[in-house]
């Protein structure tokens, strides 16, 4: 299978193997399932995959990728280990950055809060990732790849590696994974990173790896005395796709509305969600 074909199938497989988790959950473990959030989570997938990139192909971003390509400093081939491994590391720190900036700055916040509204954590959410993130311009934070020499083609497919690898890692039913923990991104560590605890909230950014959140400051490891409270810090009580997809959007523009100058104009936009000018 070449890496095009398995990327291609893997949204009927993402939902093939969440609808298998839930009915596991249901009638073998008896577990109360939101098969109403399982519901909003595959229309958010279909609509993105077949709808919104049917008529959005391109990013907002992609003027700037194709720059950086024509005036790319070489052409790095991945015939090398050694050219896979360090376009490894660094989709890794890029995902990092993007993944702290889309959690600490509005404008991107606005996308990502479609992933985090769920208030429960399981193999469902996992590909709720929103419509507007081709709008939003999230592709920008690969464009140093780019420049480097890596091919566009190249750097998105190691993105598409990086979310699928992330597939597993929203469950409650994998416990920690011993000497793991200190390298990769598990389970435990996306349960952290998903929690709105004050004591968890903006953790463990890591795509593959967990060792720039360790490198950076934004470590949290899980706590038995401190279970997770999955959802955004105002949860979101609706299943409506369109809610779901827009609120955060719709709350911006409201704020926007009422800006009574420059700074809270651009503080609405591009500062930490919930800012606000007083």
């Amino acid at each position: 299978m070449t890496l095009s074909t398995l990327l291609a199938w893997s949204p009927a497989a993402v939902i093939v193997l969440a609808t298998f988790e839930g009915l596991v959950l249901c009638f073998i473990y008896g577990r109360v399932y939101d098969w109403w959030s399982w519901g909003a989570s595959v229309t958010d997938l279909l609509v993105r995959e077949y709808v919104v990139y049917a008529f959005l192909p391109l990013s907002l971003a992609g003027p700037i990728i194709a720059l950086a390509w024509k005036h790319r400093l070489g052409d790095i081939p991945l015939t090398l280990a050694a050219s896979i491994a360090v376009l490894f590391v660094g989709q890794e720190f890029c995902y990092y950055w993007y993944h702290r900036a889309a959690h600490r700055v509005r404008w991107f916040w606005a996308t990502h809060a479609v992933h985090h509204s769920p208030n429960e954590f399981n193999l469902g959410i996992s590909y709720r990732f929103g419509w507007t993130g081709r709008l939003a311009g999230n592709s920008l934070f690969y464009v140093p790849l780019v420049w480097l020499g890596f091919a566009p083609e190249a750097v998105f497919a190691t993105l598409g590696l990086n979310l699928l690898y992330q597939f597993w890692l929203h469950t409650e039913w994998v416990p920690r994974l011993g000497w793991l923990e200190y390298i990769l991104n598990t389970p435990s560590h996306h349960r952290v990173h998903h929690a709105s605890n004050r004591e968890y909230i903006d953790k463990n950014y890591g795509g593959v790896l967990i060792v720039f959140d360790r490198l950076f400051g934004t470590f949290a490891a899980e706590r038995d005395d401190l279970p997770c409270r999955y959802g955004l810090t105002k949860p979101l009580q609706s299943h409506n796709p369109l809610r779901i997809a827009f609120h955060e959007w719709i709350a911006m523009a409201g704020d926007l509305k009422a800006a009574r100058s420059w700074r809270a104009v651009l503080g609405h936009l591009f500062g930490p969600p919930g800012w606000r000018p007083d």
